[in-house]
Formats: C-alpha cells, structure tokens, sequence
C-alpha cells in the first residue's frame, strides 16, 4: 500500500487492514516514491489522471491546474512528486484500488478465506 501517515485515507486504510489481521508492506510516499513499474500497473487500470489528486496542497504548490503535460511527462512528475497521487493506492496480489475501498477490501479477504 502507498501512502503518507498524514493523509486521512491512508490511516483508515491502514487500521482496517490491522482490524482484521491483515500483515500489510506499506510504502510512506514521502520517505520514497513508488517505482514508475509500480506505477505503470495503476495506470493500466485506471487511467494516468485518475491517479493525480487535484485537490492535493502540491498539486497547487506546483501550479499543475493550468499545466498540459504529456503521459510521458505526468509519469515523470508522478515518480518525481508522488505526493500528487491519490492516496492510498492498495495492491492485494494481482487487484488493484486507488482511494479508500473498504468494500472491494473486503471482499478480496473474503475471497481469499474462502479458497
């Protein structure tokens, strides 16, 4: 899971993995940012912008709002400044959610206690 111990997602996501025993590897994006392989797996699923929190403090500081970037240039600035991506990302094996996803979570636990 990528996040910051700042953002409030990110916290909920992280006491309801712990709620529920789950051992979870999680990445702080302000200590080091996740790989562009990393990244390239969210946006084969959700896209490049849905990845980019236009609400976030230095996607302003940045002064992105007016900016045209190309998807070669965005994936830079992702790896360069992973503050501006949406939090938290989750991986669980193979599946994939971006924000707070509580519901598909559980299922995934579900699923996998089932098997």
């Amino acid at each position: 899971m990528f996040g910051t111990q700042k953002n409030q997602d990110t916290r909920r996501a992280l006491r309801f993995w712990s709620e529920r025993r789950v051992k979870v590897h999680f990445v702080d994006l302000k200590e080091r940012a996740a790989s562009a392989g990393e990244l390239q797996r969210f946006v084969q699923k959700f896209g490049l912008t849905a990845l980019i929190d236009k609400t976030s403090k230095r996607y302003q500081e940045l002064g992105l709002g007016v900016a045209r970037l190309s998807d070669e240039k965005w994936m830079a600035t992702l790896v360069a400044e992973p503050l501006l991506l949406v939090q938290p990302l989750t991986r669980f094996g193979g599946k994939l959610t971006r924000g707070l996803a509580e519901s598909e979570w559980k299922s995934w636990i579900d699923t996998e206690r089932t098997t």
